[in-house]
This record gives C-alpha cells, structure tokens and sequence, in this order.
C-alpha cells in the first residue's frame, strides 16, 4: 500500500515564516512538519511515498531526496498550477492505480494510528475512509457528520455557528481505493471536500468516517503553530525526539553546549550544537534550533528559534517565532505573538511589539520601537522622525494606512475643536496621502483647513495666522521622487520640537487614537485667499526701500514647484525685471534628481550672465531653500551664500543677533564681529533653529543649507521671504554679490562620516571627552573641542543613522585637515574599527 503527502500549500497565513520556504518545511521542535509525517508513515509500514509539490517545490525536493534517510522511497508529482486537494492527487495517478493507498497532509502533526484506519476502511468495505477529529471550535474546518457504523451522512467546509451541526471534523486523512481517481478530471482544480465526496455522497458511495483517538492539530495559524510545539514538549503527541533528555522535560540534541550556570525550566528542547551561556534563562516551551547561540542574561519563554540564530546578551524573547539565520542583538525584545522572518537584524534594544510580523531580510534598528508589521519597508526605523520629518517610500513605507495612524496620533495629541493646518507640494502621490491625513484628524473631531498644493512656507504662515494648533505638509523628498516627507508643525507653525516628537511616537507607538463621537466629527475647511493673505503680509514686514529706484534685474528659478504659484503676485508689486523660468507645476516630476538639478543651476548662470542680472535665485520645489548665482554668473556655494547674506544683514542692522547652528565655520563670527553683531550658536536641529529666531534682538538666522529665517516676518525658514529681503539689502547696499563674497574672508572647514554602531555612540563621545583633556569644549550640539590656535572639531552622532560626523576647522588647509584627522582616529578607536 502507498501514502501520498499532500506538500503544495504556500501556507499564507503563516507568513513570514512561509515568506521563502514551503510550510511542510516549517520545523516543529527542529523537524520539519513534513518529516514527522514521514515517520509516522514509516512507522506503519508505508514506506513507498508520493509527495505532491507546488510552491517552492525544489526546496521539498532538495531536503528529502529520495527518502533514503528516512528509510523510504519519495517520488514527486508537481503541480504547474495549484490543482486543489483532488487535484493534486490526481496528479500522481500514474503511481497509485494498482491498489488503495493512503492521503494526508504534510503541514498537519498528527499520531493517528493510521494502520487501524486502514484495518476499518477494508473492514467497511469503503470507497473512501475520512480521518475524523472531535474539536471544541470546527470553524476552521470541514465537519462530518456520519451514523453509528461510521457511514458519512453530510459534509459542510468551514461553516458558521449558525450552521455547525457536529464537532467532528474532516483532519484531510484519506484511505482511498484506485477507482476514486477516475472522479477527478485531470489538470484541473478540484477538491476532495468541496467537489468529490459530495457528489459521490450523492450517488450513495460507500463513504466512511474513522473516529481517531490520536492526536491531530493542523498548522495554519502563528497559534497553533506555538501550540504544536508545547505539545511535542509536553509528550500529547508520539513524535521522536532527536535528542536526549538532560533532566525531566529538558531535551538537548548532540553536540549542544549548555552552560551549567544556564537556568533550564522544562520542557524544552535544545538543538543541535546550540550553545547555551551562564546566566541565560530558557523557560517552559522554548525551542532552539541547530547552532543557535542564546548570550548571557538572555530569557526566552516560550520563544521558537529556528536555525542559527544569535540571541545577543539580555535579549528577551516571549511567545514568539524567530526566523533562521537571525540576529538578535544586545537586549532586543520580541513580544507575545510576534513573528520575525529568515535573515533579518534586530539591532540593540529594538523592540518588537505584541503581533508584529517582520519580513525576511529586515534589518530593525537599534532602538526603534516596532508596533506595524514590517513587510515591504527595508527596515524598521529607530524613530518617526527623521531629518525631513516622517520619510519613506511611497506606498511601501508612507502608505495611506500609516498616514492615517500619524494623522490620528497627532490629532491624539490636541485638544478636541482644535484646527490643523494641511498642505501638499503638487505631486500626485502627495495629493492622495493628504487625503488620508484630512480624513484620521476629522475622525480624531480635528478641524481641517486644507490649503491644497502651496508653498511651505506658506503653509507655515498660516499656521501660525489661524491661530491652529499645528499644521501637517507632505511633500517629495528633496532628490528623489519616489518618496515622501510628511513634516508636523507646531501652532508658530515650526517644525515640531524633540519633545513634541516623542509625544507624538509614544501614541502612536501605543495606538491609543481619540476618536470622535458621530456628533464630533471635525469639519473640512478650504480657506480662501492664502496667497493673498501672505503676500499681502509678507511686503509690510520685509524692507522693500529702494527697490524700485535701483532698477534690478533678476532671474528666478521655480524648479516646476509651488512657489509658482505666489511668486506672480509677488513680484508684481515689487518692482523688479524679473525673468522666471520653469514657472510652472509640474506634477510628475515634483522634485529633482542631483544631476538635474546641476543642470538647472547651470542653465540659470547662463542665464543670468547673459542678461546682465544683479543675481539668480533658484528655489526648492516647496519654496523653503533657495540657490544663489551672483552677476557673474557663478554659483554661490551653500556655505559662502550663508556668509554673503548674513554680511549684508550685518552690515545694515550695526547690531543685534543672529542665529547660527554649531557646525557654521566660524568666519561667521569674524562678519558678525566687524559689524557689531552678536552670533548666538544653536543646535543642528532645525526646531533649535527656529526657536532662537522667535527671540527678542534677533536679525537673522541661517542653517547654511540655503535655508534662511527672515525674523521681522517668521520664525520659520523661508525662501520667498528670503528672496525678498536679499532683493531690498542688494538694492540699497549698491554692491553686487561677487563684491560682497570677495570681502569675506575664506573658510577652511571640512567634514567627515564615520560609520558607528549604535552600541558604541556613547562610548564615542566618552572618548572625544577624555581625549579633550584640558582644550575648552563646548556641548551646545555634540563635543566641538576648541584649540589655543583658534581651530576646532566637532563631534556629533547622527540622531537616525549609524555614523558618527565630524567638522574641523584651521587656520589653514593643513591644520584642519590634521585636526580633522586626529578626531576622526579618536571616533575609529572608540567605534571599533
């Protein structure tokens, strides 16, 4: 007699776990399911085996062979196309013709005793014999209904309450005679519950049903997948083991190494030359697969651990799987019911909320907290925010369902009537996520006033004017236009501050979102004249003196992006020659590439060399940042156009104080200094940045990446506003930007990366400390040491990556450069490099 094991299922609701490898390949304690189906056919005498393939055939294939191993002959039958329970089978006629032969499936662990269900199928003189269980909840499974003899009377896949009618269902163990095959139509999809047995039923066929004793549990859930393997544990199941037991419950295969300072609460079972360090604690119902290596300190409870995985030290594991060839680092956390796939990373103290399915090939980062499955995102990220706010890829990591999540924990985060302000950049993909955001903060009894497609600034300037409580922009990614940045605002309409920040992670990290009553639904508003309103208020704060007497040509740049959409009104009330080009919105290029935007700044210096312009402006495609070219026709580096403006603002003011982050060179200083001008340093950060603005004596803030704060208007960065004040400072100065840049003494600042995992930030800057010795050092942003010479470095970990980033500056070229070099060795050493 023959068997047939059905192994063509992809086993979708086990994924990630079936992301890459076929169920019947999914180990329960270190076996594959398949395999102990095997062996309990072995252990019946059916030796000879036909195993129908489908998904990921060639890895069923490669791992058994043969069958030699196991003691028996396998031969293959693979299905092109999925064929159904029948179907499959049918697939293998050519094998099971000459006698009755025996189905079952290979993702289902059972110890039915298969040679008495064969003794009651002759016995009957059945036509087909279906294996039968008594379940307390048949939902997820076909019921059977049979009388006194066994004989089946009525079938019913997966029924409702409503219509369950017995407790005993259909396990998919089949004792069938040849003559069945002949009911299933050849390289078609037909089931055996759903197609076959009902018709034969009809006719009257002999159709019996074998009540087992045995065990049955099919592994279909991330649940019962757990429940398997307490069961092996537990012995309610005849498996064999491949191993031995080293005290009552606790199972470790051959060449395992345990440490006898390990705490083992059995049952549990360790692989194959798994290793096991003092200190770690292994609890009830745990598994480690082969050459798995659990660090001291380390608990796991109840945790599934495929092959070679690494268990860092203090990682805790609980009620979770974790995929083979995984790293788990230093004090990660996987919680209850959490999957994480083949190959992934989860880098130190990352946590894996309760659910949450990681993909193969995923790398966590250290810290992140993880409460969404991670599936198409490249990784998890240590926190939402980023430097451009909340970022990812369109529709993989910023999809509408996360929107929605960011929108409801923000709207979590204001009083109940409160108004946000939204707006977009013209990308499509930037329209149809903002349609998401509107929706979550109406939902959250949030009051929404949309500004559709505007500048950012702009919208900023509104969110501050309507006396809102925040505002929410989502725009293309500077560089690449497959991704988008969502950025939060405060009510001054700023960027949101850290704390801010981590107010808003910590609700939606914990999912607890208001929700509106029916009666508290917020409203959707679509206010009118918002360019009218800035425009109007923008040319009453900024000094437009002299403007129109020193009749100044210009060349602007719209970079196909929103400040098209003021620019018009603008500088039609300002007075000036302007020749605009790409003046347009461009909705299927909303940003630029590198090389694009080089070309555009080129065309703009020949632009403006040829006509003879006081200067070139090129905006970024949401009007926030600008680019310079002086009359000449040469570009003005980012780092030279923030030492040009800021001597034209000192030079005019004769005092005050201007803002500046820590890593500007500090010829900054020598500008402010000739002009009586006080420099107050703040942090990289651009809420940093802008809250020093606010500040009373404040006349001007920079963050040396052509972003420019116009504090008499905002204190947020603007480049209309910008623009616009650089227009009345040249025209009254009555010297060009070359003349200016050439005043200005040159810088010799120079930066490096230097690649730091996250474990060793802290000792990093411990040693930039120690290695400070008595130089001064200043902590405003990171360590900047400073030398007797005037020269100095600074040190700075990078808030979202794994680097570490160094400034140096000197006198000269060659001192920074050493200077430079010094620091970044002291960063290599502490990093470990």
């Amino acid at each position: 007699m023959k068997a047939v094991v059905m192994a063509g299922g992809e086993g979708t609701r086990l994924r990630p776990m079936t992301a890459n490898q076929p169920k019947p390949l999914l180990p329960v304690v270190n076996r594959p399911i398949m395999e102990h189906v095997l062996r309990l056919l072995r252990r019946h005498g059916l030796t000879e085996t036909v195993v129908t393939v489908q998904f990921l055939a060639s890895l069923v294939r490669t791992y058994f062979g043969d069958g030699e191993e196991l003691g028996m002959d396998l031969y293959y039958a693979t299905e092109e196309m999925p064929l159904g329970t029948a179907g499959s089978v049918r697939n293998a006629a050519d094998r099971l013709r000459d006698d009755r032969f025996l189905v079952i499936s290979g993702d289902a662990l059972t110890d039915i005793d298969l040679t008495d269900m064969v003794r009651f199928h002759r016995e009957q003189g059945a036509l087909v014999t279906i294996g039968l269980k008594r379940v307390p909840n048949p939902l997820e499974f076909g019921i059977v209904i049979a009388d006194e003899r066994g004989r089946v009377e009525r079938f019913l896949e997966k029924p409702t309450w409503g219509q369950v009618f017995s407790d005993t269902v259909n396990t998919g163990v089949y004792v069938m005679e040849p003559e069945v095959l002949d009911e299933v139509a050849a390289g078609e999809p037909v089931d055996w519950s759903g197609d076959v047995f009902p018709r034969l039923l009809a006719r009257g066929a002999p159709i019996f049903g074998y009540v087992a004793d045995g065990y049955w549990e099919d592994v279909g859930t991330h649940e019962s997948y757990l429940r398997v393997q307490a069961d092996v544990l537990s012995g309610r199941v005849a498996v064999d083991l491949d191993a031995f037991e080293l005290s009552p419950g606790v199972w470790v295969a051959e060449g395992a190494v345990v440490d006898p300072e390990a705490v083992l609460k059995g049952p549990l079972y360790i692989g194959g030359y798994a290793k096991v360090e003092a200190g770690a604690e292994l609890r009830e119902y745990t598994v480690l697969g082969s050459n798995v290596v659990v660090r001291e300190n380390a608990f796991l409870h109840r945790a599934v651990v495929h092959d070679n995985v690494y268990v860092g030290p203090g990682a805790h594991l609980r009620g979770c799987v974790i995929g083979k060839n995984t790293d788990l680092m230093t004090s990660a956390r996987v919680e209850e019911g959490a999957v994480v796939g083949d190959e992934c990373i989860i880098e130190a103290e990352a946590y894996v909320s309760s659910g949450v399915k990681v993909y193969p090939f995923k790398t966590i980062e250290a810290g992140a907290v993880v409460n969404t499955s991670v599936i198409w995102e490249s990784r998890g990220q240590r926190s939402l925010f980023g430097p451009r706010g909340v970022s990812g890829l369109v529709n993989v990591e910023i999809t509408p369902e996360l929107c929605v999540r960011l929108a409801s924990a923000y709207a979590t985060t204001l009083k109940k009537g409160t108004a946000v302000v939204i707006s977009r950049d013209s990308s499509r993909a930037a329209r149809a996520l903002k349609r998401a955001v509107a929706s979550a903060l109406n939902a959250g009894a949030i009051d929404v006033l949309d500004l559709e497609a505007t500048p950012l600034p702009v919208a900023r300037f509104h969110t501050a004017k309507e006396n809102a409580g925040g505002g929410i922009a989502l725009r293309t990614t500077a560089g690449d236009p497959q991704s988008v940045d969502i950025v939060f605002m405060d009510a001054g309409g700023a960027d949101l501050s850290q704390s801010a920040q981590r107010k808003l992670e910590r609700v939606f990290s914990r999912q607890e979102f208001r929700r509106a009553f029916p009666g508290e639904i917020a409203e959707l508003v679509f206010p009118p004249r918002v360019i009218e309103d800035y425009t109007r208020d923008l040319l009453r704060c900024v000094d437009m003196t002299g403007v129109r007497d020193a009749d100044m040509k210009v060349v602007v740049d719209c970079a196909g992006g929103t400040s098209s959409l003021v620019l018009p009104s603008l500088l039609g009330r300002v007075g000036v020659d302007v020749l605009t080009v790409n003046n347009r919105l461009d909705e299927a290029s909303p940003t630029e590439t590198f090389a694009e935007r080089r070309r555009d700044l080129q065309r703009l210096s020949e632009l403006v060399g040829s006509s003879r312009a006081a200067f070139g402006v090129r905006f970024d495609p949401v009007g926030e940042r600008i680019s310079l070219v002086d009359e000449t026709g040469q570009l003005i580096s980012e780092e030279r156009a923030l030492l040009v403006v800021l001597d034209l603002v000192a030079a005019e003011r004769r005092g005050g104080r201007v803002a500046l982050p820590v890593t500007t060179t500090r010829v900054a200083e020598q500008v402010c200094r000739f002009h009586g001008v006080q420099v107050q340093w703040t942090s990289t950060a651009l809420d940093a940045l802008t809250a020093a603005a606010r500040e009373p004596d404040m006349v001007f803030a920079g963050d040396g990446r052509g972003g420019f704060i116009v504090p008499e208007f905002g204190a947020a960065v603007d480049g209309l506003a910008a623009f616009l004040r650089l227009l009345g400072l040249v025209a009254r100065t009555r010297l060009s930007l070359s003349q200016i840049d050439a005043r200005i003494p040159e810088a010799r600042l120079l930066r490096r990366t230097v690649p730091t995992p996250w474990a060793a930030k802290g000792a990093v800057m411990r040693s930039v400390i120690e290695a400070a010795e008595r130089q001064r050092i200043d902590t405003t942003d990171g360590v900047r040491v400073v030398g007797e010479d005037g020269g100095w470095a600074l040190v700075l970990p990078d808030p979202a990556e794994a680097v570490t980033h160094l400034w140096a500056e000197g006198p000269d070229a060659d001192s920074a450069q050493a200077l430079l070099e010094r620091w970044a060795q002291v960063v290599e050493r502490a990093a470990g490099l």
